[in-house]
């Protein structure tokens, strides 16, 4: 237990492959960008030593299973985040549910200083985190909430609302959709293709009012092993555009 805490990081060696995870993702980053992504998982790391904010503990592992693992997605959370079929209000916003420890809400925040990124959890340590890197990385346009998704209300609504590992497609839908704005997307971030999740959606009568726009497999530098996107929109947002 805490074996890890004292690991030795080569920040030099991480950072070269950090680097070239990037350019494997397609995401241009300036060295302050880098420099801070650098810092939050070091955060991470020292925080995880105390608080168990996630099973992953070695540092290498967190490189590739963490913040690889997020930044393959910030591509299309993005690009949702700035759609302009979205209220302007709603635009340049996005909701990461269930963040824990801040996946993918900060690697977007460092790499999207444009995006606006709420973060949300109901484990209290787990914000506490998410606060403490928004001072210590000086993210101004990331925040974290404490409390459950549901109970939520913002009129403004979110562009994009994404969620890594916290629930079941079903769930995810029900809990967060409300918080979607017209126009907006759904990203659930997800392993091997979730086909099982998507017929459990179907049960529910869920497909009535939601639309599977896509399920595109994600490319994940270093890790060998099956990364999804599901990506959905609200039926009544495409009746609207017809």
């Amino acid at each position: 237990m805490g074996g890890f805490r004292h690991a030795v990081v080569d920040t030099a060696a991480q950072r070269a492959r950090l680097e070239a995870a990037l350019v494997a993702i397609g995401l241009v980053l300036t060295p302050a960008q880098v420099d801070t992504l650098q810092a939050y998982l070091t955060l991470l790391g020292k925080w995880n030593s105390v608080y168990n904010l996630t099973a992953i503990r070695h540092p290498d592992e967190m490189l590739t299973h963490h913040l690889f693992d997020s930044l393959a997605a910030v591509p299309a959370l993005a690009e949702a985040a700035r759609v302009s079929s979205v209220s302007a209000a709603a635009r340049g916003r996005a909701l990461d549910v269930g963040s824990g420890g801040g996946m993918p809400g900060l690697p977007l925040a460092i790499a999207c200083p444009d995006v606006s990124v709420r973060m949300v959890d109901i484990v209290q340590k787990k914000t506490a985190f998410l606060t403490q890197c928004r001072a210590q990385l000086g993210l101004d346009n990331a925040s974290a909430h404490w409390g459950p998704v549901e109970k939520i209300e913002d009129a403004d609504g979110y562009a994009v609302i994404t969620s890594r590992a916290f629930a079941e497609l079903t769930d995810f839908v029900t809990l967060s959709g409300h918080l979607l704005a017209p126009g907006g997307r759904l990203i659930a971030m997800k392993g091997v293709y979730p086909q099982a999740e998507l017929d459990r959606m179907e049960a529910a009568g869920l497909m009535a009012a939601w639309h599977v726009e896509s399920v595109p497999r994600l490319t994940v530098p270093e890790l060998d092993a099956e990364r999804h996107l599901v990506v959905l929109s609200r039926r009544v947002d495409i009746q609207a555009h017809v």
